[in-house]
């Protein structure tokens, strides 16, 4: 699954293609290498309108799977959103929109190593967005800081299409890239929505197999 990827673009970008109102950043600098459980911007409803924010990528784990452990580092990836465990976040009130510029996927090598290889939009175009849900939870993510009350964010994968799918078979991100997609998925219902749970087109990312992620996501900024 994609526990890697890259938000290298504009932040007057975002707020255009998002239509977002209120802009909660600050000055959002470069973010070339975003792994889990750490903050990245999300587009979410408010009451005014879209806001960008800051998260925690990592949305809490269902209990049955936290036993015997102390922390709570998250889940990235949902591949159910209806199940009993996510249903509670599957209305516009949790929706939201990831920003990013490429995502990173393992592939696994002869010699039982890995290296990444950087996925992006093969149009030339630097922004798209994952579909994913928020929501506000008290857990304790790190041991050193206790117990906090926390914005986490994840966002839905489908099954791959054939970039991905030559290095990651199992499944991508749903990744948004038109305005009615992301405003069906900010507001349309529940059903309609997740029609947008499905694979890009073949063809429409490209990829680049590199060192590492920050030269890579930097190079397509």
């Amino acid at each position: 699954m994609c526990n890697l990827y890259a938000m290298t673009g504009s932040q007057q970008a975002i707020r255009e293609a998002a239509r977002v109102m209120t802009d909660r950043t600050g000055n959002l600098r470069p973010l070339p290498e975003i792994w889990p459980n750490t903050l990245a911007p999300i587009v979410r409803n408010a009451q005014d309108g879209r806001e960008l924010v800051m998260a925690c990528w990592g949305m809490p784990t269902p209990p049955n799977y936290l036993k015997g452990h102390r922390v709570d580092r998250g889940v990235t990836n949902i591949r159910n959103p209806t199940s009993t465990w996510w249903k509670r976040w599957e209305g516009v009130a949790h929706r939201c929109l990831v920003p990013l510029t490429a995502f990173s996927e393992p592939e696994r090598l002869p010699d039982g190593t890995s290296r990444p290889v950087w996925f992006a939009r093969s149009d030339g175009e630097p922004l798209a967005f994952f579909a994913g849900i928020w929501c506000r939870w008290t857990s304790v993510r790190k041991l050193a800081d206790g117990e906090t009350t926390d914005d986490l964010f994840g966002f839905l994968t489908t099954t791959a299409n054939r970039e991905v799918g030559a290095i990651h078979p199992k499944a991508m991100p749903v990744i948004l890239t038109r305005q009615e997609e992301l405003d069906l998925w900010m507001k349309g219902p529940l059903d309609d929505a997740l029609q947008l749970q499905r694979p890009m087109p073949d063809n429409a990312l490209t990829h680049l197999i590199h060192g590492g992620g920050r030269d890579w996501a930097a190079g397509i900024a």
